[in-house]
């Protein structure tokens, strides 16, 4: 099939879906007719690049090859059944791989090329490539691109953390949901000029379609390799989301929407799938598609190794959570089903209950090393969702099971360990919520007289919606005095500027999620200085 020759023809949803299902069990469908060669598309580059810083003067470069069937699938609203299905059974018929090159620059002309190499994309990985490069001059800015054959992928500009710093900027963001709206944030993010970008989970969202979304794709939810692949590559298309990969390095992390909403290790809502699988199958296609080191594999995919620590310098560190694959289900979850709920305190004992963890024994002993050992002038905890309480009425009485108003307990081991190693300047990142919120975080929330330890800024969402309107929202400020603001009317990200002598944070909220470049405005501006934990609402 030549490159730019291939038809397609409208699709039918619920066709596609019995056709998907039926395709994920073996033996159950077989093609009448023979199955196109994988082959390069026209554009291998489709899904863009990204990168990550990584060690001491290191940096991970990422691309992806999609074959040509692949790359059609891109029109997700205009697809035919047979070739949908073809698609799906390359992936496991292809074998072999594809060898890339790749090209590292001190400028956008690739006039003065400081590294360059050839990296294996096999087929079992999605012809995906994964660049380690060691040995950079740290916070140098570098210009890298990949070729294949005789296309040249886009150009994307990556620093190395630097090994002394004054100032450092980045942006924290999470949970863009492809239904609800275009990824225009980052345009504004863009022009803002992050040094970084945090980004604390739910990059891709796995249902099924749902009618009355604003743009839409045909597909069920996702549970196969293939599947995640598919959702993975609709998202990657995006173009503002492509060109804030190219902008700078990416911290990353991961949520539950990467692989099902409130999964807890194996377990997601519906009892009934196998969760094993499934995760297994989700963090393939995560790795596949982001600028991950290999040695995040710790045996194959079954157990991924997220959590970890960058540092920049003398002035900041982000120790980086998980907290999705190590956890205790839920507590009090309803009959037949797995997930989340909102539960009354006193109904459920379960939620105190001091042996339920969700960070895991090992990753606590490692973060309890951590915060013991760093010595940078801001620690950031770089976590998924809101770290304070959040009581649910004035009445103290109703919680979220899924955040860690679901594991109190485990919260109070952080809260020790903040109080007593007393790490400069510790500040909690997260997401996940939909909502901004800034907190003090108080050694003790159900005293609210204790001292405020460290600080919390949690990022509201990129495009996903919030069920807190400005009423909800009042009232669960007011019944929380620790929390100094909150708004989940907004859709957007927070924008951070760390100094040695305070770090500055400015909310940014966008107009409308519908439009591909939104208008950005600052709600809000917070201040936290040197020394002095909790933040400071900075006036105008």
């Amino acid at each position: 099939m030549a490159a730019g020759s291939f038809q397609i023809s409208p699709i039918d949803r619920r066709t596609v879906i019995k056709l998907a299902v039926a395709a994920s069990v073996p033996g159950a469908w077989r093609p009448g007719h023979v199955l196109a060669q994988t082959s390069p598309a026209a554009d291998p580059f489709v899904l863009g690049v990204a990168s990550a810083p990584g060690g001491p003067g290191g940096v991970v470069l990422w691309t992806r090859i999609v074959p040509e069937l692949d790359a059609q699938i891109a029109h997700f609203s205009k697809l035919s059944i047979e070739d949908y299905v073809a698609a799906r059974r390359s992936f496991v018929d292809a074998s072999g791989r594809l060898d890339v090159r790749w090209e590292l620059a001190t400028d956008a002309g690739f006039r003065n090329i400081v590294r360059r190499g050839t990296s294996a994309a096999p087929a079992e990985l999605a012809h995906s490539v994964h660049v380690e490069i060691e040995g950079l001059d740290p916070w140098r800015l570098y210009h890298y691109r990949f070729l294949y054959g005789d296309a040249v992928s886009p150009v994307g500009m990556t620093r190395a953390l630097p090994a002394q710093a004054k100032r450092l900027r980045f942006a924290l963001a999470s949970c863009q949901h492809y239904e609800h709206g275009y990824f225009g944030a980052y345009e504004a993010m863009r022009a803002d000029d992050p040094d970084l970008v945090v980004f604390v989970g739910d990059y891709i969202y796995e249902g099924g379609a749902r009618d009355n979304r604003f743009r839409s794709h045909p597909f069920p939810s996702a549970r196969t390799l293939f599947d995640y692949r598919l959702r993975h590559g609709l998202y990657k298309l995006d173009p503002s989301l492509q060109k804030m990969h190219r902008h700078c390095p990416w911290v990353l992390t991961w949520d539950d929407h990467e692989v099902s909403n409130d999964y807890a290790r194996d377990i997601g809502e519906d009892l009934a799938i196998d969760g094993a699988a499934r995760r297994i199958a989700a963090y393939q296609a995560y790795y596949e598609h982001m600028p991950l080191a290999a040695n995040a594999l710790i045996e194959r995919f079954s157990d991924v190794r997220m959590y970890r620590r960058l540092v920049a310098g003398d002035l900041a560190s982000f120790l980086v959570l998980d907290d999705r694959q190590y956890r205790d289900r839920q507590a009090c979850q309803p009959p037949g089903r797995g997930g989340s709920s909102v539960v009354e305190d006193n109904a459920c004992p379960q939620r105190r209950d001091p042996a339920r963890t969700l960070l895991g024994h090992e990753q606590m002993a490692w973060l309890r090393r951590e915060l013991s050992a760093t010595r940078s002038r801001w620690t950031f905890i770089t976590q998924q969702t809101a770290f304070s309480r959040m009581m649910r009425d004035d009445k103290g009485h109703r919680f979220w099971t899924d955040g860690w108003d679901g594991y109190p307990a485990e919260r109070a081991r952080v809260l020790g360990m903040l109080g007593g190693a007393r790490p400069a300047n510790s500040v909690v990142l997260g997401g996940d919520v939909h909502t901004t919120y800034v907190c003090d975080v108080k050694s003790d929330f159900d005293a609210p007289r204790t001292p405020t330890i460290a600080t919390e800024f949690c990022a509201t969402s990129i495009t996903s919606p919030s069920s807190f309107d400005a009423r909800r929202m009042a009232a669960l400020v007011q019944a929380n005095p620790h929390v100094l603001f909150g708004d989940g009317m907004r859709r957007g990200y927070l924008l951070a500027e760390v100094s040695e002598k305070n770090l500055q944070v400015r909310l940014r909220a966008t107009d409308d999620v519908t439009q591909r470049v939104p208008k950005v405005s600052t709600a809000g501006a917070w201040i936290v200085e040197d020394g002095k934990p909790g933040a400071q609402a900075l006036p105008g």
